[in-house]
């Protein structure tokens, strides 16, 4: 005898019609919230699965953004492409306008094209858009998460507290005592491990630090601009900037220039990811080499994996990460 739960009886349980449970389950945003809720707690505790989820899941991966756009997107871009094409899998491409979270439209058009899996990049989900993959079986992978995803979350990052140590050291070794910071947002979890690494590289090689030399940027190229030029009017301004990325790098770059600095006989600067036109730019830049590549492919390893029913060896994987270093630091 099949003892399945079936709508029906989730939507008795619930006090619902069936078509509230059906919305709920194609994460339609028509249902109250305290309903959306009850319905979801009752799926989840009965462990109920479509019985067609095994075939309506289509052959494709979503890939979803913060943001969208530049060569750092790219390359991650590039990583999960290579692989899904290998595969024969497909690949969407979403963006959530510069929020943390998609919104609940996402999660609608998600259910509606059940794919083998979600990649979230510098993006997270709530609880209950959680809850909403979770029970239909379609796994999902942050990749460089903004928080704490907790421990039951695939992750793929970099070691951004070690990347951020390796190159203050480096311009600690070349007698730089003044270091600017310029991360990138506060409330993002790669962005305060860089600062953390700074930090520890200063005091670990007896230099004092500033706070005055830390700013908060956006990871662009206007954001590292407008730091730096803050920086660089102190009253005993930096003989060096480390910017949380390389486009902020560019953004230092563009603020000596207006003020007459030369790089890097009067400011040194280093980077950070390591994206194709750090080597390109003049002077080339030193950076921190950050894995872009290998860490969207083996997201979309993981997610496919997962989708397959495989368990992964471990769900928090931080690739290691490397000094690169060119024409845009020299001695203090």
């Amino acid at each position: 005898m099949d003892e399945r739960p079936t709508i029906a009886k989730i939507a008795e349980q619930a006090g619902v019609s069936v078509p509230t449970v059906s919305k709920v389950l194609n994460g339609r945003s028509d249902v109250a919230a305290a309903t959306r809720a009850r319905i979801e707690s009752l799926i989840q505790e009965h462990g109920y699965r479509r019985r067609s989820a095994s075939t309506a899941a289509g052959p494709m991966i979503d890939l979803v953004f913060s943001q969208l756009g530049g060569e750092w997107a790219m390359e991650l871009i590039r990583g999960v492409e290579q692989v899904a094409r290998s595969e024969g899998v497909e690949l969407v491409l979403s963006e959530c306008g510069g929020a943390l979270r998609p919104r609940q439209e996402w999660i609608e058009s998600v259910l509606n094209r059940r794919p083998l899996g979600v990649i979230m990049v510098f993006s997270d989900l709530d609880a209950e858009q959680r809850a909403q993959l979770e029970t239909r079986r379609i796994p999902f992978v942050v990749v460089d998460p903004v928080g704490d995803v907790g421990d039951d979350v695939p992750s793929i990052g970099s070691a951004n507290w070690n990347g951020g140590r390796m190159a203050t050291t480096h311009l600690r070794t070349l007698g730089h005592e003044r270091i600017g910071m310029i991360g990138g947002p506060i409330d993002t979890l790669c962005s305060r491990q860089r600062v953390d690494g700074y930090t520890d590289a200063l005091r670990s090689t007896g230099a004092d630090g500033d706070p005055a030399l830390i700013r908060w940027g956006d990871f662009s190229v206007g954001g590292g601009y407008r730091e730096a030029l803050a920086l660089l009017r102190e009253p005993h301004p930096p003989t060096a900037i480390f910017a949380g990325s390389d486009m902020q790098a560019l953004g230092v770059y563009q603020a000596a220039r207006e003020l007459g600095l030369d790089v890097p006989r009067d400011l040194s600067v280093v980077g950070y990811d390591d994206l194709p036109l750090a080597q390109w730019v003049t002077p080339a830049l030193t950076t921190v080499h950050q894995p872009l590549h290998q860490m969207a492919e083996l997201a979309a390893r993981v997610v496919l994996d997962l989708s397959r029913g495989k368990t992964p060896a471990a769900l928090r994987l931080d690739l290691a990460v490397e000094m690169r270093v060119r024409q845009s630091t020299g001695p203090a």
